[in-house]
């Protein structure tokens, strides 16, 4: 986790140009430039103003790292989904113990529909029988 901090300091410490522990819409800007992408100046300001919980018009680190970890998190709800739809299969939103024994049979691991059940009653948290995405959410995570 320190390194995971240290790692967002310097990068915010690579934005924040004048090292006044802030981050303007200037300076944001400057350093979306830099690495080849294109910003207006109201799209910087636009985004500081998103970012930008004590209302001084700059970003500060709480709030740098306040958007990466939300661009994390965002991330892996995503990566979730697309391993639900792997699971889910049969079209109804859900996985059942029928497309977890199919899903399994093609990773190679034989199980069956007894078994199958079996586990998906372990994170069945409203007892319906099937995995609903936040219930294999709360499975991954």
């Amino acid at each position: 986790m320190m390194e995971k901090v240290s790692q967002y300091v310097r990068v915010f410490n690579h934005f924040d140009e004048n090292g006044d522990g802030r981050i303007s819409a200037s300076e944001l800007r400057q350093c979306v430039e830099a690495i080849g992408g294109k910003v207006s100046w109201a799209e910087a300001e636009a985004l500081v103003e998103v970012l930008d919980s004590d209302n001084d018009g700059l970003v500060g680190l709480d709030d740098f790292v306040r958007f990466v970890e939300e661009g994390e998190e965002e991330e892996k709800v995503k990566e979730l989904k697309e391993a639900f739809k792997m699971y889910e299969m049969e079209g109804c939103g859900c996985i059942t113990a029928k497309s977890l024994k199919r899903m399994l049979g093609r990773l190679g691991e034989c199980k069956s529909i007894d078994e199958c059940e079996t586990m998906i009653a372990r994170f069945d948290l409203n007892g319906d029988g099937v995995l609903s995405f936040d219930e294999f959410r709360v499975m991954m995570l």
